[in-house]
């Protein structure tokens, strides 16, 4: 029996937020609306999407000693992660300045902070919570040596129960170890990653969504999930591809609307749903998150997403 349908293994950080008519150029200052503080971070965002469904979900980071690191333990446990893998100290807490603009898109820039010191280590001494999770999610706002010790555990297993099933989502995008790229089930991508890992070749230039899922898949992953936005998502393996619409709803903030995604198909396949099924829950759980403002107030309850 496993004591958690998701372990989420990533950051957490201060998002510092602020509206503005048009994102200012090279150079240029702009005015904004009155800054707001939110609990964020990819790794922490997902826990949080995921057990707000309600997912058996915990959280492995690391925040500062500081103001901020209350605030996004404070979010974790009241959304019910279990924050027992949450370690603290070591640098402050990481921030990410956010402007959005009028139609809900975003540019974020991120200070990582106490992220940066979540280490090989840190995993090596976590490893009971990878031993009792179906499955566990990834981001790149951490360490990819972090990132691929996580994996190694994973895919080692635990005596004679195999490791948790591997979520990944390469955000900010980075070249990816061969073995990393070979755990993951699904990699999960939006436009920008994808054309960011295919750079080499020339399906990187390609505008063909379906393109860029059989390069990906190529390079050695188990599955490819190409999220599109509106447009919905794209579910590629070894057998077919499938193309996953999304709902036609007011767009009010983008922020935050990838990692409800993940979170939730993270979440679905702990379950035991298909992949397929999985995606198809997470694009509507992405869908309700970009109607309201802010990262993790705006992700839905169950009862929200039924709704829909």
């Amino acid at each position: 029996m496993h004591d958690y349908d998701l372990l989420v293994v990533g950051s957490a950080n201060a998002d510092l937020v602020i509206g503005v008519d048009r994102r200012p150029g090279a150079g240029e200052t702009v005015l904004g609306s009155d800054l707001a503080v939110h609990p964020g971070g990819k790794g922490a965002n997902q826990a949080v999407a995921a057990a707000r469904l309600g997912a058996r979900t915990a959280l492995l980071a690391r925040v500062g000693e500081d103001d901020y690191g209350r605030l996004l333990l404070d979010s974790q446990r009241s959304a019910g992660v279990d924050t027992a893998g949450v370690l603290v100290g070591g640098a402050p807490t990481g921030v990410a300045l956010i402007t959005v603009d009028p139609s809900g898109d975003n540019s974020i820039v991120v200070s990582p902070g106490a992220n940066a010191r979540l280490s090989p280590g840190d995993i090596r001494a976590s490893a009971r919570l990878l031993a009792a999770a179906r499955v566990v999610s990834l981001q790149l706002e951490i360490p990819l040596e972090t990132v691929a010790e996580v994996v190694r555990t994973a895919t080692a297993g635990f005596g004679d129960r195999p490791g948790p099933r591997v979520v990944l989502n390469p955000s900010p995008p980075a070249p990816l170890p061969t073995d990393v790229l070979a755990a993951c089930d699904p990699l999960v991508v939006n436009e920008h990653e994808a054309r960011f890992l295919l750079s080499d070749g020339p399906a990187g230039s390609s505008e063909d969504p379906e393109v860029w899922a059989e390069a990906l898949l190529s390079r050695g992953p188990r599955s490819v999930v190409v999220t599109l936005g509106g447009e919905g998502a794209l579910v590629a393996d070894r057998d077919r591809t499938v193309l996953v619409p999304s709902l036609a709803v007011p767009v009010v903030d983008t922020t935050g609307a990838g990692d409800a995604f993940t979170g939730a198909l993270a979440w679905r396949l702990g379950l035991g749903d298909e992949l397929e099924d999985a995606v198809r829950f997470a694009v509507r759980v992405g869908a309700a998150a970009v109607t309201r403002a802010g990262a993790q107030a705006s992700f839905p309850d169950a009862g929200e997403v039924a709704a829909l």
